[in-house]
């Protein structure tokens, strides 16, 4: 799956946990996308199983779907207590380059780091 995907289950799972409920229209003004850009985007999600939608026009994520959301989230979560933590970056230094990181690196490297911060006894997910 390419890195645009992986942005768009990660919104509608964080958009899920926020609202309850999730729509195009939700997801094209949390990514400050286009309606049509974020459609496109829904029917591939569609096609290749990681989402269904109502008649209603509501989304959900089909379980593939929560697994991979989950999985990015996850490291995006992981990637920013590292950053805040280690590096000693601001908030939203760290919030913007964990978005970008969190697509590229290995399981080994998202590990390890895991690894490191649970040694020096920092939480990531509780």
């Amino acid at each position: 799956m390419h890195e645009s995907g992986e942005n768009y289950l990660e919104t509608i799972l964080m958009i899920k946990e926020k609202k309850g409920t999730v729509r195009s229209i939700d997801i094209a003004r949390a990514l400050n996308f286009s309606k049509p850009s974020v459609s496109r985007a829904m029917g591939i999600l569609r096609e290749d199983g990681y989402i269904v939608m109502e008649p209603s026009g509501e989304i959900h994520l089909t379980e593939r779907g929560r697994e991979k959301a989950g999985d990015i989230y996850g490291r995006h979560r992981l990637l920013t207590a590292f950053l805040k933590e280690v590096a000693k970056v601001p908030d939203d230094v760290a919030e913007e380059n964990a978005c970008r990181m969190e697509h590229v690196l290995d399981q080994e490297v998202v590990d390890g780091i895991t690894c490191f911060l649970e040694k020096r006894g920092i939480r990531v997910f509780s």
